[in-house]
């Protein structure tokens, strides 16, 4: 017979514990101390199992059956009731900020030590100390856009938009790991504003080049610094991979520059011929910090780079405002110039280490240009010598 409240409140307890059966496996246990045990009895692959579904009266009868009836579903669909609730229970206990830092663990080897520091340092900053604490499986749309507007609104949409796609790199890690079944930040596509991307600051006109190069012939600051600066319209490089330098990547005899793949933004290793010009820089900056491992260490240590700020810094102490002239204009500055110059644009995009846009001829196109990429960049390196003495006003014409 089923059970009714009336009887369950009037049981009393026994000197051993007794049960009292509801049907259809569900139970109610009285222990000898008066305490009562909703428990319901099932078996999956033929084992008989149990599992607890409270104690009376916090879990009124009828709670109990409903518990009861979920809980045979489960067995029906061929679940064990008990492990999907240990499941239920670890999801629950595992916070984004655990699933976050057991993610970058998982990528950390494949990423250089500075952008593992970066990701890590925005998470930090700016998602954890938002959303770190909640369950990973609570987390909603309308979290994690409330997150993005904060971060917008607090810094910049740039900065939400890279924010959100990095939320998204751990839920759906947490999907892998069968933490989750599904990702929040998938709903919000188009719910931020679209980033209008800025261009970098730079120079193109041959009297402004001519300025700068003027100005940075005169440069009075660190000699380190100098050499950046002088180095930097020669190479087409990144600042990056200009500050990260070794003088085991420079081969004097070859004339040429090779930046290993894990300094490069590509992973990909770059080739950079070295024109006279830039031979010579190196000759004498070799002189200076040629006993330590960089090209251009750091003001306090030898053991460290320059900062990633000099360049810049440089450019504002010689009077080039941020809306004139930066560290990465150089590439824009040689890119434009060349183009103009004539020179063929693979052998300009693959001095400048791009991607092909085309996948197809990416995969097919594996040519290095590297005679053309040398005999291109001792042009260029006359060319600027050129607007700098202001020996010429018009461009040299590259041979065919």
């Amino acid at each position: 017979m089923p059970l009714t409240d009336k009887q369950i409140k009037a049981l009393k307890p026994e000197a051993k514990a007794r049960k009292y059966f509801d049907g259809g496996g569900l139970y109610l246990e009285v222990a000898p101390s008066g305490g009562k045990w909703w428990r319901l009895k099932y078996r999956v692959n033929g084992i008989e199992k149990r599992i607890s579904l409270g104690t009376y009266p916090d879990t009124s009868l009828a709670e109990a059956r409903d518990k009861a009836h979920e809980h045979r579903k489960t067995v029906r669909e061929g679940l064990d009731p008990s492990v999907e609730r240990r499941r239920s229970l670890a999801r629950a206990a595992r916070t984004f900020e655990d699933v976050a830092r057991e993610w970058l663990e998982k990528e950390k080897s494949s990423w250089t030590p500075r952008h593992c520091q970066a990701t890590t340092s925005r998470l930090e900053r700016l998602v954890l100390p938002r959303i770190g604490r909640q369950p990973l499986d609570s987390l909603q749309p309308p979290d994690i856009l409330a997150m993005c507007n904060s971060i917008k609104t607090a810094v910049s949409t740039y900065t939400a938009r890279l924010m959100l796609g990095l939320c998204s790199r751990v839920f759906r890690h947490g999907i892998v790991c069968g933490y989750i079944t599904s990702d929040p930040c998938r709903d919000l596509a188009g719910a931020l504003p679209t980033h209008r991307h800025k261009p970098m600051a730079a120079l193109v006109e041959p009297k402004d080049i001519a300025r700068l190069l003027k100005a940075i012939d005169v440069y009075d600051g660190d000699f380190r610094t100098l050499c950046a600066l002088r180095l930097l319209p020669l190479c087409m490089v990144r600042t990056g991979e200009l500050r990260q330098a070794e003088w085991s990547e420079v081969d004097f005899e070859d004339k040429i520059w090779r930046i290993p793949a894990e300094h490069t933004k590509r992973r990909r290793e770059h080739l950079v011929p070295l024109s006279r010009q830039a031979l010579k820089i190196l000759y004498e900056l070799k002189e200076v910090t040629g006993h330590g491992r960089f090209l251009l260490p750091g003001r306090r240590s030898d053991n460290r780079i320059m900062s990633e700020n000099t360049v810049n810094a440089a450019l504002r102490y010689m009077g080039f405002s941020s809306e004139e002239m930066c560290g990465h204009g150089f590439r824009s500055m040689a890119s434009t110039r060349l183009n103009e110059m004539g020179f063929r644009a693979d052998v300009i995009e693959k001095q400048l280490a791009h991607e092909q846009g085309n996948t197809v001829r990416k995969v097919y196109n594996r040519a290095e240009y590297l005679d053309e990429r040398r005999d291109m960049l001792q042009v260029w390196a006359d060319y600027l010598d050129s607007l700098r003495d202001g020996v010429r006003a018009s461009p040299p014409i590259p041979q065919e």
